[in-house]
């Protein structure tokens, strides 16, 4: 009798458990991106799937150290970040799984995305040559190679050497130019430099405004941010530069991403592919023009006006996982040519 008392109690546990549902889908997200420019689409999808999205972020490095630090048991589905440099650190540290998706092959361009899977890209910002027009006259740029010359002495505004978004610029020089050409062109720029690297890119934009440089190089999403700002002073100052693609009658400008990879330690692997395919769908991909003022992956896409003002451009097709394998020679390069 004692068996069967067991037995019917374990049978009622179950049917207890079985009345209980299906555990809660989810996907937990870890973003090095402002919960701004990220959320709303996780709200979105989250309205159309009903999985609800556990957002965390930070900065890409603590992401980084809190994926390594939780090794097997990290919650994290999705790494979200910016540039291609980052997404290869992490997937060097083994915290990226290689990911097959059929949709995700289709719509991301191969030079966009990690050739395993390993990340792909969400969105494009070029790095361009933003100026003065009443100082510059577009006619004399040409390159980010001509920003060695010497008539840009004392005239050139940029981030400092430890800024991610320049190591890949100068990785992406190296790609296409060799180290030595490399070398001696980050010397020449270091020597044209009008001050030593401060703040960010929107403090490069302000540094031309104030007539401390005649030129900045800068990634187009922040002068949209400036240039669509509630604060008029800053609208005013985004407004008053002009953007100049380099290299044109070339390979095209140097461009980057904002990118994301499927965690190596996943608990919802599935979920967490489903959400990178949403981020690359046609709503997705028009709201990262529209209001992050990001390129779409996908070409096709239509983008906002803002971004149209800024002319059509050609692109640079190197695979971006080289900014990634050429990062250390890159750095080597900053510091010997005395880029702070």
């Amino acid at each position: 009798m004692r068996r069967f008392g067991l037995l019917a109690s374990a049978l009622s546990a179950a049917l207890v458990l079985a009345g209980c549902g299906s555990p809660k889908e989810e996907v937990n997200v870890y973003s090095a991106r402002k919960e701004a420019l990220i959320k709303p689409l996780l709200d979105r999808y989250t309205e159309q799937t009903g999985v609800t999205v556990n957002l965390i972020t930070g900065s890409a490095d603590a992401l980084v150290e809190r994926m390594k630090a939780e090794g097997e048991h990290s919650p994290a589905d999705l790494l979200v970040t910016v540039d291609a440099g980052r997404l290869y650190r992490a997937q060097q540290e083994d915290l990226l799984a290689p990911t097959r998706s059929d949709e995700l092959d289709r719509q991301v361009p191969p030079a966009l995305r990690e050739p395993e899977g390993h990340w792909f890209g969400l969105s494009v910002r070029g790095r361009v040559i933003v100026y003065a027009p009443d100082r510059v006259d577009p006619a004399n740029l040409s390159t980010y190679e001509a920003l060695a010359d010497e008539q840009w002495a004392d005239r050139i505004c940029i981030r400092s050497s430890d800024n991610i978004y320049n190591q890949s610029l100068v990785a992406s020089l190296i790609a296409h130019d060799g180290e030595a050409d490399t070398q001696q062109w980050a010397e020449g720029l270091v020597a044209n430099m009008a001050r030593d690297p401060v703040g960010g890119d929107r403090d490069q934009i302000k540094a031309v405004a104030a007539g401390e440089c005649d030129l900045a190089v800068v990634n187009t999403y922040y002068l949209g941010m400036m240039q669509a700002a509630e604060d008029a002073a800053t609208r005013d100052i985004g407004n008053r530069m002009a953007v100049f693609w380099p290299n044109q009658d070339g390979r095209g400008a140097h461009v980057n991403i904002s990118g994301a990879g499927v965690a190596a330690n996943a608990p919802n692997p599935d979920k967490a592919v489903e959400l990178l395919e949403f981020l690359v769908s046609d709503e997705s991909q028009q709201w990262y023009a529209e209001t992050n003022h990001e390129y779409p992956v996908r070409p096709g896409v239509p983008v906002s006006e803002r971004l149209r003002s800024w002319g059509e451009f050609k692109q640079d097709d190197l695979p971006l996982v080289k900014l990634g394998e050429l990062n250390a020679e890159a750095v080597k390069v900053m510091d010997r040519a005395g880029w702070k």
